[in-house]
């Protein structure tokens, strides 16, 4: 989702409040740091900081959080038993959970999201070192941002009057928040590519998970006779669990991707955390590449090294699948993929968790279907075994 800042002079323009952050850690340290960044903003606003889940479940009715940063590890109450009990006092409370990299913590991030959390984000072992807290930073914001605007409310202004200032504050008031992606005319649809596809290429991030698990599930039939290569956006430790995950889900073979491995119909490649995972030619053979090269798209693994080098393998022999996640990942990737011949769906953005990759891809005019996440997997079904309608 982008950003559009409404002109003090527009008409009926539109604003927002800021969103209200509660942050729920045990460490003053991170507390502080957290709650240095969010003042920071303009759009958003530390509504409370408290040092465990019991705080926070007993006050969350009285701070009225839009989001909530949840620790996992601490006393009294710990964040994976404060997270139902905070949603069962408010609903549409968006929770992001945050630990350190742990096979533990991976494991409970996980189970966190199957009880409602909407998203996780790792925490730095050490705030030491400058480019792991701008990591931390960069994605701890964008995932206030892009999830708090859910449930971000709108300050009412008088037809023609200027808007007031969202909150008083000694710096700039917040933009204005306005969902760009929405367009006014219908969005293009492309026609199926003539060749039938190989291979089947999946691009995620925020909510990408859950959605995996989902349509894993659907395509046996598909993953039986064609490959099938996932980049999430994760980090290590959490991207070996998924691909357990996807495996028990999908009854079939699931692994992260090996530097050099010869990839087969009827397994799952998934992207390792902290590298970008790509094809390649090795003889009569396609190989997986890792590279561990700079972030793209911000992201490592990212997308579109993915969708971008399948194309030297397959050609136009390529079905690439967009599913929910912030930014606007795959979509580069996707066009190539497009002008190569291949096809692009990508998931609609009521079943979305955040519209922002798939969203792009739909606004770029790539995409032979925009749909609903119960409805990918059958589509895939029906075109790997010949459908071009």
């Amino acid at each position: 989702m982008s950003i559009a800042v409404a002109s003090a002079s527009s008409p009926d323009p539109v604003r927002y409040e800021p969103l209200r952050v509660m942050v729920v850690d045990d460490s003053v340290v991170i507390r502080g740091l957290i709650s240095r960044w969010i003042d920071a903003e303009p759009d958003m606003v530390v509504a409370a900081s408290l040092r465990t889940g019991l705080d926070a479940v007993n006050q969350v009715e009285r701070v009225k959080p839009d989001v909530a940063l949840l620790d996992i590890e601490m006393p009294e109450l710990d964040g994976i038993s404060a997270l139902p009990q905070l949603l069962a006092k408010q609903r549409n409370l968006i929770i992001i959970m945050a630990s350190t990299l742990t096979r533990r913590n991976a494991e409970i991030s996980f189970k966190a999201l199957s009880l409602g959390a909407a998203d996780y984000i790792p925490k730095p072992e050490s705030t030491r070192e400058a480019s792991a807290a701008e990591i931390f930073r960069h994605d701890l914001l964008q995932k206030v941002r892009s999830l708090g605007a859910r449930v971000r409310r709108r300050v009412q202004t008088a037809p023609g009057a200027v808007a007031a200032p969202a909150v008083v504050r000694a710096r700039e008031p917040a933009p204005s928040i306005v969902p760009s992606h929405a367009p006014a005319t219908p969005l293009l649809r492309r026609a199926l590519g003539l060749t039938a596809p190989r291979v089947l290429l999946i691009g995620s991030s925020t909510g990408g998970p859950q959605a995996l698990m989902t349509l894993v599930a659907e395509i046996g039939p598909v993953i039986d006779r064609f490959p099938v290569l996932i980049t999430q956006h994760m980090p290590p430790t959490f991207t070996t669990i998924l691909a357990e995950h996807l495996g028990r889900a999908s009854r079939r073979p699931a692994h992260e991707g090996i530097d050099g491995e010869i990839i087969k119909p009827g397994q799952i490649y998934l992207a390792p955390g902290g590298k970008h995972m790509r094809v390649a030619r090795q003889g009569a053979n396609t190989v997986i590449a890792l590279d561990d090269g700079p972030a793209v798209n911000f992201c490592k693994p990212a997308v579109d090294p993915l969708f971008i080098s399948a194309i030297e393998v397959w050609q136009s022999a390529i079905m690439a699948v967009i599913l929910t996640g912030m930014g606007s990942d795959g979509m580069r990737g996707g066009k190539d993929v497009v002008a190569a011949g291949g096809s692009v769906i990508a998931q609609d953005e009521a079943s979305s968790v955040v519209w922002g990759m798939p969203g792009a891809a739909a606004n770029a005019g790539i995409c032979a279907a925009i749909l609903p996440l119960n409805q990918i997997g059958q589509k895939l079904v029906r075109v790997f075994a010949g459908d071009r309608s």
